[in-house]
């Protein structure tokens, strides 16, 4: 129930926020060498000289019945510009967070059974490390390693058909796990360390079981339980992260759109966008919360 008052959150806020940057957006179409006269005309016709309660009430109007709105810049329904972008995006955060979990739980997993071992101390000192590299800093790194010189994947663009597009995100999803794997990895590894010193490990030991059988299914399971939050809280994080990481690698995903809408003052677009991001974040900690109380039997008890 809690997703509704932040959906109506985010719908007032970003409507009030983009009436009060500055510029028109019939200026931006019409660009700067268009007369007063035509500037004038195009703001009535976009609706834009009417008081903003009456804006604001067009615009919620258009959301009961399922319309976002015309684009001022592309002239199309913003609902097919983001239906035509929008699998890229997803397949980038979905691609990024299966890398995160796959570098986070090997590492922590590393950590946590070598405690003040050169192994333990390796993790932490790349994880801490990890934590000061901006995201379109990396980007280029690994562009330049994995693209310049090796020539493993394309720099930029999304490629064609399937395997082609899954090809060239391997290099941005990377750079956007690496961007919140040191996060996670530190969580992990101190979660790790508690359920290590439980008595149901000593017992499972005890009985004999596998040093690696013990590590996956009782201290690493447990151990999710509340990096599993964490982790919902990052790919969320992540999903606003997109518009950097699309701009890197030159990908016309959502992020794209939404910083070339914000450059051309068209509202409908941003608004769009804006509302598929905050339910795509709602969706997100559902998922996790649903994940959570699969793990821990406390939380399906309750």
């Amino acid at each position: 129930m809690s997703a509704i008052p932040v959906l109506a959150g985010v719908i007032i806020v970003t409507f009030l926020l983009l009436r009060l940057v500055p510029g028109n957006p019939a200026r931006e179409v019409l660009g700067i060498h268009a007369s007063p006269r035509a500037v004038d005309a195009l703001t009535r016709q976009l609706g834009l000289d009417q008081p903003i309660w009456r804006q604001f009430w067009r615009y919620l109007d258009g959301l009961f019945h399922a319309n976002l709105g015309d684009s001022i810049y592309y002239h199309s329904p913003v609902v097919s510009l983001i239906a035509t972008r929008i699998g890229l995006t997803a397949a980038l955060v979905a691609l990024a967070s299966a890398f995160s979990v796959i570098i986070t739980v090997p590492l922590a997993a590393l950590a946590a059974t070598h405690q003040n071992r050169p192994s333990d101390h390796a993790v932490r000192a790349v994880s801490l490390f990890g934590l000061g590299m901006p995201t379109f800093w990396l980007g280029i790194v690994l562009g330049i390693i994995f693209g310049l010189h090796l020539h493993w994947f394309p720099v930029g663009g999304q490629g064609s058909g399937f395997w082609g597009t899954l090809h060239a995100l391997i290099l941005p999803a990377l750079c956007a796990a690496l961007a919140i794997a040191p996060v996670l990895i530190r969580s992990l590894r101190v979660g790790m360390l508690d359920v290590l010193g439980a008595d149901y490990i000593a017992t499972a030991r005890a009985k004999g079981l596998r040093r690696w059988r013990v590590t996956l299914v009782h201290v690493v399971r447990n151990a999710l339980i509340p990096s599993v939050t964490l982790l919902a809280v990052n790919i969320a994080y992540l999903i606003g992260g997109t518009v950097v990481i699309e701009q890197v690698f030159d990908l016309n995903g959502l992020g794209t759109l939404m910083l070339n809408s914000i450059g051309n003052r068209d509202f409908p677009v941003i608004q769009g966008v804006t509302l598929v991001y905050a339910l795509a974040v709602i969706v997100v900690i559902l998922i996790s919360d649903l994940v959570t109380a699969r793990l821990d039997p406390r939380v399906r008890l309750r």
